[in-house]
């Protein structure tokens, strides 16, 4: 296997990488393609050239290459694999939708519209090549905004979750052991599907599983819903940042019917219901 960027720049997950070289691939770094070698109609070579870098000082795709510096590969099959990218034809025009330098179409990070208000996009449409979960997300808060959208009186963008991940500083905190100093197991391989297409990796062994469970930091939910959280204080006592504290703010009375959620309120109705029937049954 052959690719443009060096080994820290390869887009690809390290375990796989791992696994492939396992498997007796050689990974090939900082080469690209430059001729394919035909013989009577069949392939029967490829020469490649050094790349020296992918990305100009904008960071966008513009490899550079060293000519002089070529290497000739013998194979009798060669699998392109270059990417992917959008061919849009004339599906959007007459319309006010902005494009990127990459053909991704411009839109709101949070409710996915378009310049043009009556057209949504997600997926790599817009982000460009990405995780098959990251479209589906996209796609069900782009369903939010659509059916906002044909809703008069509605707004996209009031409640909704921006999702804004912000990762922990650790780098002055430090631990004698833990999560932070536990390394990840890694599973071992079943040689007998090596040279097939089943997955050759096995499932941890015992210990495997006691160490890998260890790495929990058990700080109890990572979402706080103020319709269910009841106030008993476990996430204090389980947050070894020491960073949940519980402090009374303000007095709170009960909501009105109105202004409770659905579920909360069709409860509370149904519960209030039985209490006012109680008496009569009761004589």
């Amino acid at each position: 296997m052959f690719c443009l960027e060096d080994r820290e720049q390869m887009p690809a997950d390290a375990d796989e990488v791992a696994e492939a070289e396992h498997e007796g691939i050689k990974v090939h770094t900082s080469w690209g393609p430059k001729e394919i070698l035909v013989e009577n109609n069949k392939v029967k070579g490829i020469v490649f050239k050094k790349c020296l870098s992918v990305f100009d000082e904008e960071h966008r795709f513009a490899p550079k290459y060293d000519e002089t510096d070529l290497m000739t590969v013998e194979c009798e099959h060669v699998l392109l694999s270059v990417g992917q990218s959008i061919v849009w034809g004339e599906l959007l025009a007459g319309t006010k939708v902005e494009f990127n330098r990459n053909g991704t179409v411009k839109a709101d990070v949070v409710t996915y519209q378009t310049t043009e208000p009556d057209i949504f996009v997600g997926g790599d449409a817009y982000t460009g090549p990405k995780f098959a979960i990251d479209a589906i997300a996209a796609g069900k808060e782009a369903a939010i905004s659509l059916h906002r959208f044909v809703q008069p009186g509605q707004t996209l963008t009031l409640g909704r979750d921006r999702r804004n991940y912000v990762a922990l500083d650790k780098s002055n905190v430090s631990f004698d052991q833990g999560y932070d100093h536990s390394k990840r197991q890694q599973p071992g391989y079943n040689k007998t599907k090596e040279k097939t297409f089943g997955d050759t990796r096995v499932t941890f062994t015992e210990d495997q599983v006691k160490k890998e469970t260890a790495r929990c930091l058990s700080c109890g939910a990572t979402k706080v819903d103020e319709y269910m959280c009841v106030g008993c204080g476990l996430c204090t006592t389980r947050c070894q940042f020491d960073a949940i504290h519980l402090e009374k703010v303000r007095d709170l009375h009960a909501d009105t019917f109105e202004t409770m959620p659905i579920k909360v309120a069709a409860h509370v109705v149904k519960k209030t219901g039985k209490i006012l029937v109680k008496p009569f049954v009761n004589r």
